[in-house]
């Protein structure tokens, strides 16, 4: 798949799960078709807004499958492997099912915070075991561990299906750095929410949001204005969910996007320790 599939909106969707903690896969059908209806251009499943590292390896499995199952190839795929152990992430690449998956986002490794030599022989490792184009994913507030402009800009140069930077550092300085230098078809994508839109001005192809989740109408069509340079237009969408995003963020993530898709009839807010619902200050002002 060619990466300017991916410019645009995508979804990091969440995985609802029943009062018991269960995977509801009533519900994710139900959000999967929500989110296509409202013109998202695609869906990441397995993300950090997915709760995918309290999930089991059955249950990311049957999650993925369920995802492709419900899309049925009406917009992109993208599934999330990645983590601190480069050699379990290439073993699991080769029993993964990868069919109807379209690109991989791979988080930076987190905790045991490799130097940027050992960032780049991580994703060397994966990008030569990957049978799908790879998002790297850089998320410094997460992982405790930055993936320099430098970094990317290697990466992005030295392997072919090394295609995107989905980049959550907040620093405008080296996301532009990144832009301004970065191989042609190499799409830069904002992994905050309310700042894709002056990222998109700054030369930004797009974003993979939390938010969306919720509010997939309003904040895809907010990134396509921005992208046809409609920014008066784009603006005025963005000033209409400012407050909102930060809100739904104010007491951890998913655990505010999820009370609003319960208010929605989407899913149930609830979310597995060690996370907890949102406390009931924060659920009022939604």
């Amino acid at each position: 798949m060619q990466a300017n599939k991916f410019n645009g909106t995508g979804v990091a969707i969440v995985t609802p799960f029943n009062a018991n903690g269960s995977v509801d896969y009533t519900s994710l059908t139900k959000l999967v078709e929500y989110l296509i209806k409202n013109k998202v251009e695609y869906i990441v499943a397995l993300g950090t807004t997915g709760e995918s590292v309290t999930l089991s390896k059955e249950e990311k499995a049957l999650v993925v499958k369920h995802i492709v199952k419900t899309v049925k190839k009406r917009v992109a795929v993208v599934v999330g492997i990645g983590g601190n152990n480069t050699a379990e992430i290439v073993g699991s690449m080769k029993s993964f099912d990868f069919k109807g998956i379209d690109a991989i986002l791979s988080v930076s490794p987190y905790y045991n915070k490799p130097s940027q030599a050992g960032i780049y022989e991580h994703y060397k490792a994966i990008a030569k075991a990957a049978p799908l184009p790879i998002i790297l994913y850089n998320v410094p507030g997460r992982t405790n561990s930055n993936i320099s402009a430098e970094t990317t800009l290697k990466l992005a140069k030295d392997f072919k299906n090394i295609i995107a930077v989905k980049e959550a550092s907040g620093n405008f300085e080296q996301i532009m750095k990144i832009i301004k230098y970065k191989p042609k078809d190499f799409l830069v994508i904002s992994g905050d929410d309310l700042v894709t839109l002056p990222l998109i001005a700054s030369g930004a192809d797009g974003v993979i949001s939390v938010v969306a989740n919720a509010f997939p109408k309003d904040f895809s069509e907010m990134v396509r204005l921005a992208l046809a340079g409609k920014m008066k237009e784009a603006r005025k969408l963005h000033y209409g969910l400012t407050d909102i995003t930060n809100a739904l963020f104010a007491d951890g993530n998913p655990g505010g996007v999820k009370a609003v898709l319960e208010m929605l009839g989407i899913c149930k807010a609830t979310v597995r320790l060690a996370l907890l619902n949102i406390n009931k200050t924060i659920h009022q002002s939604l």
